[in-house]
């Protein structure tokens, strides 16, 4: 258990950290790009663009698949910077970190960090902006996990109240403009909003909200994927107060969360932290209820791993 290097999907230079329970694949050809989450010896959980994978070089931006670090708010070309280039790895233990080089255009440079705790099926994922610039930038960082096509995702709602007892709005929700609120992939509950990955429907979707909670979910077949974030009260974010959003077309599922913005000055660093957990649920239940009870239980045991792994 611990990390190793190895050949996976055409790159030969990939670093592999496991225990006993699941293992993580990052590339180090291009990236950072954490490729692929999945339990040992199971399919990959995330997103693969087969056409993509093992290739390097050249000027194009390529989403290849997995987990990436951007920062917001979204424009081209300043988003799309590629990542073809290789990325210094540092491995220890448990620990992974891939650093890329500044960004030639931005002046940005990119951090992930994974660290894999030794007995739970958890990792603790750290994603560093720095500004190699002359000058302040304002910017916010994005992590966006591209999901393997089948499954659903799970935003939660706000606590309902009723109407007498609160007059306020709970929290900000963003749509795009070729976002469809009737196509039949959303399903909009009373505690969750879910929205489901259809290889059959080409249309993309995508929604953000503010997300208090700080968490959102993938499930597909007996697998849920749960990442646990901040969401920091009162502070500015992207896309009119969105820190998490989700996008899908017939090819995959973007689980996103977004930092608030920042006013990072020259050399200094920004950090967002998601917290991963992979569990095997055959039964969500019959209702939303049931369904929050479920969830409610795993979010407490990320947060306890999480917790008793800090302490120790």
């Amino acid at each position: 258990m611990g990390v190793e290097k190895v050949e996976y999907g055409g790159w030969p230079n990939c670093y592999r950290l496991f225990n006993d329970q699941i293992e993580l694949i990052a590339t180090s050809d291009v990236g950072p790009r954490i490729i692929r989450l999945a339990f040992i010896g199971d399919e990959n959980l995330f997103a693969e663009f087969e056409e993509q994978m093992g290739m390097t070089g050249g000027d194009e931006w390529r989403i290849y698949g997995g987990h990436r670090l951007w920062h917001a708010p979204e424009s081209k070309p300043r988003t799309y910077y590629p990542d073809n280039s290789p990325v210094q790895v540092e491995a220890e233990g448990f620990k992974l970190k891939l650093t890329q080089p500044v960004e030639e255009t931005t002046g940005i440079g990119k951090e992930i960090e994974i660290r894999l705790l030794p007995s739970s099926p958890v990792a603790e994922v750290i994603h560093r902006l720095r500004n190699e610039n002359l000058w302040a930038v304002k910017l916010a960082p994005w992590a966006l996990t591209a999901m393997a096509p089948g499954g659903y995702a799970i935003i939660p709602q706000p606590e309902y109240i009723p109407h007498e007892e609160k007059l306020l709005p709970a929290r900000p929700m963003a749509i795009w403009h070729y976002t469809d609120m009737s196509d039949p992939r959303w399903r909009w509950g009373r505690r969750f909003i879910l929205l489901k990955q259809s290889p059959s429907m080409s249309k993309p979707l995508k929604l953000g909200v503010g997300n208090e909670q700080g968490w959102a979910a993938y499930r597909k077949d007996d697998k849920l994927f749960l990442k646990r974030y901040t969401h920091f009260e009162g502070m500015e974010y992207p896309d009119f107060g969105c820190s998490t959003e989700v996008f899908t077309n017939d090819r995959m599922l973007e689980l996103e969360t977004l930092g608030p913005f920042v006013e990072l000055q020259p050399g200094e660093v920004v950090e967002h932290v998601e917290i991963w957990g992979l569990f095997r649920v055959p039964d969500m239940g019959e209702s939303e209820e049931e369904m929050d009870e479920r969830l409610r239980a795993f979010v407490a045991m990320l947060d306890a791993a999480i917790s008793e792994e800090r302490e120790g």
